[in-house]
């Protein structure tokens, strides 16, 4: 199932509450609050209960949508992040070619890490598809892209071993991790990489039934349809499974979490000149098999 979150302006008031909603055939919706409704039986209102409650709410979503459910056009509905994680749990330095690349530019260290490096993203950073991004001068002049798979959590895991850590995941997006390079603080990233806006995310949670290896899809990333990073998640140095057994060697992760997994070579700060992210902008982030996360950059001052 490809999960969503979305707004229905009907009445033209711009207030329409969200929805929990599934991507059917590409580019439609379905209601899965009003499917379950006419269908006499229930639903959480919103994706992160869904992930709460469990196998039995996604068998039951599965049983609404297997019919020929209504749907709508996704164009005539806005988007919205699919969930307010708990935590977002990021990684860095998980591509080889970035980590070179960081060396040169940021001068992070020259050798592969060991283990994964690991910070937090606050949830007000998150923002979600078509959300502007907010490039505030006063503040930054080196606005950076990062494309990056996103796992969300289903099941909490603490201490969980490698081999099993793949059951403890709910599905698949992407998040862009925009960072303010010129924001790092004695070597610490949050105010760089936490700052509102930050976190675009979506634009939907595909389930983990339909990517049973997330360590083989095909991602990419554009500005202003120039294509600025492709790679595939084969290359990262920790895998999926790897990264939630580290991260729960010590902090819980729970429902709803999401670990960002690293970006691939070809950020801004890497390129020759560097280039980085202005108003106008627009910053288009792909993975196989789940879609595009496409986002403009507006001026926040």
């Amino acid at each position: 199932m490809h999960l969503l979150t979305y707004r229905a302006d009907d009445d033209g008031t711009g207030t329409a509450a969200p929805r929990l909603g599934a991507r059917i055939d590409g580019d439609r919706v379905a209601d899965l609050t009003a499917l379950a409704t006419a269908a006499g039986t229930q639903l959480p209102p919103d994706l992160l209960g869904l992930i709460r409650a469990g196998e039995p709410a996604l068998a039951t979503a599965r049983e609404l949508l297997a019919g020929s459910p209504a749907t709508r056009p996704l164009a005539e509905v806005s988007l919205c992040a699919p969930l307010r994680p708990g935590k977002i749990v990021g990684i860095g330095l998980n591509y080889v070619e970035h980590v070179a690349e960081s060396h040169r530019t940021l001068d992070t260290e020259r050798e592969l890490p060991d283990r994964p490096v690991l910070f937090g993203k606050p949830s007000t950073a998150v923002t979600g598809p078509g959300a502007p991004v907010l490039h505030n001068a006063d503040l930054t002049e080196q606005l950076d892209w990062e494309c990056e798979l996103a796992v969300v959590i289903g099941a909490p895991a603490f201490r969980v071993a490698e081999a099993d850590a793949l059951r403890h995941v709910f599905g698949y997006s992407i998040v862009n991790d925009i960072s303010a390079r010129d924001q790092r603080r004695s070597g610490q990233w949050f105010f760089s990489k936490g700052q509102d806006s930050y976190a675009p995310f979506g634009p939907v949670v595909v389930t983990a039934d339909e990517i049973p290896d997330p360590q083989r899809l095909d991602l990419s990333l554009k500005v202003n349809g120039e294509t600025r990073q492709d790679s595939n998640t084969r290359h990262m140095l920790f895998g999926v499974a790897r990264l939630i057994a580290d991260i729960s060697s010590g902090v819980t992760l729970e429902p709803g979490d999401v670990i960002s997994t690293g970006s691939p070579s070809g950020v801004g700060a890497g390129m020759v000149p560097p280039q980085f992210l202005r108003p106008g902008d627009l910053v288009e982030a792909t993975i196989e098999r789940i879609g595009t996360l496409a986002n403009p950059v507006i001026d926040a001052r």
